[in-house]
């Protein structure tokens, strides 16, 4: 039996376009995890998020979302749930560290990295300095009262 094989003319402009799409997407999808971040812990009464542009600053990531809980079973119930709706929108991988205590949850989602904590802790480790931002006035309070 023989083989049948087609070849099309326009193949390569075919790749082209493809490549220039996936690459479109690949571009907006860290955007749109922040934007769906921001949005899962805002329904979760997160306090005080703040999202930090990190692109052109370091290639650990495109966007950090830092926020906090009332308690570390909040904290832990924020990046479960936040873990779950990443996944479903297509993080390509998403690892998440310190959920056994919840007083500091990293979520890894690629392009994006989020940072939960219990007010006494983000203040103490003030993220949001490092790179340049000031935190939330709230923030500012808890730490006069720490």
């Amino acid at each position: 039996m023989r083989a049948i094989t087609t070849q099309t003319q326009h193949a390569p402009e075919a790749t082209a376009i493809a490549g220039k799409l996936s690459k479109q997407f690949s571009e907006e999808l860290p955007k749109q995890l922040s934007e769906l971040a921001v949005k899962s812990l805002d329904d979760d009464k997160a306090e005080d998020i703040v999202v930090i542009d990190l692109a052109g600053k370091t290639s650990i990531a495109d966007y950090m979302v830092v926020a906090s809980g009332r308690s570390s079973r909040q904290v832990g119930a924020m990046a479960e749930h936040l873990r779950e709706k990443l996944k479903v929108a297509g993080a390509p991988a998403v690892e998440v560290e310190g959920m056994a205590q919840a007083d500091w949850v990293l979520i890894d989602a690629g392009d994006v990295i989020i940072h939960l904590f219990r007010p006494e802790v983000r203040t103490f480790y003030n993220l949001e300095k490092m790179w340049g931002v000031e935190p939330p006035a709230a923030s500012q309070q808890a730490a006069l009262y720490a």
